[in-house]
């Protein structure tokens, strides 16, 4: 049976770890591919800026470039419908039958239960879990039963919020993102004030 793995976000803009992340998913749990989705409408960060869909593919797909068993997809920009995880599952799953995971940061793992559908989710696939550094995984207590595994990554500070601030106070951000995606970044005005 074929091992698929699912791991979306805003990508506001795509940064290092989201890049190592990607690794650590094919390497750790032995997949045959880890589809990296931008989501279209990500209700539950709704009335946060946020970046056209159409520069945060790009940014992925330069952030993502050359990195054995990954693939970028758009079917959650492509679609008029607020993005649910489990509505995307459900389709990749209908597309690629196998074993899923899903690839998700402690902070939302904290969270789930407020996700839509969670329990389909949850009966779908197995979460795999990042743990930054030493932090241990830790369920939301209102989820069901459910299968999960720990991811481990290295500490890093890194995130969206914070390279959105470097841009503000002018700073060279190629370290954070890479140089392609500074470059894009900055051929755009993407996140300038």
């Amino acid at each position: 049976m074929k091992r698929y793995g699912l791991f979306g976000g805003s990508f506001n803009p795509a940064h290092r770890a989201h890049r190592a992340l990607a690794q650590a998913a094919v390497a750790q749990l032995g997949l045959d591919e880890l589809v990296v989705m931008p989501a279209g409408q990500p209700w539950q960060k709704a009335g946060q800026p946020m970046a056209e869909g159409r520069h945060r593919l790009a940014m992925l797909l330069l952030q993502m470039k050359g990195l054995p068993g990954v693939s970028v997809s758009s079917w959650e920009l492509d679609r008029p419908e607020p993005s649910v995880s489990s509505d995307t599952l459900a389709t990749l799953q209908t597309a690629q039958p196998g074993a899923w995971f899903l690839v998700i940061g402690q902070d939302q793992y904290a969270r789930l239960s407020t996700w839509r559908r969670v329990d389909a989710l949850l009966a779908a696939c197995t979460l795999a879990v990042v743990a930054r550094g030493s932090e241990a995984i830790a369920p939301d207590p209102a989820l069901p039963p459910h299968r999960a595994q720990a991811l481990a990554m290295p500490a890093d500070a890194i995130s969206a919020s914070g390279v959105r601030a470097a841009i503000l106070q002018g700073a060279d951000i190629s370290p954070l993102v890479g140089n392609e995606v500074a470059r894009y970044i900055a051929q755009h005005t993407l996140y300038a004030a």
